[in-house]
């Protein structure tokens, strides 16, 4: 149960992200790319 919280929190941050949330990129790997930044984004400041 604690993982399911933790990646329901994931998404839901992940939402605040316009462009994902909006899906501006038509291409896959576009809008992939941008998932995986975002993700880098919010986990960044946790080991800095």
């Amino acid at each position: 149960y604690k993982y399911r919280h933790l990646v329901e929190n994931a998404f839901a941050r992940i939402k605040h992200f316009r462009s994902i949330s909006t899906r501006y990129d038509k291409l896959a790997r576009n809008y992939v790319s941008m998932v995986s930044l975002a993700f880098t984004i919010m986990w960044l400041p946790m080991y800095c």
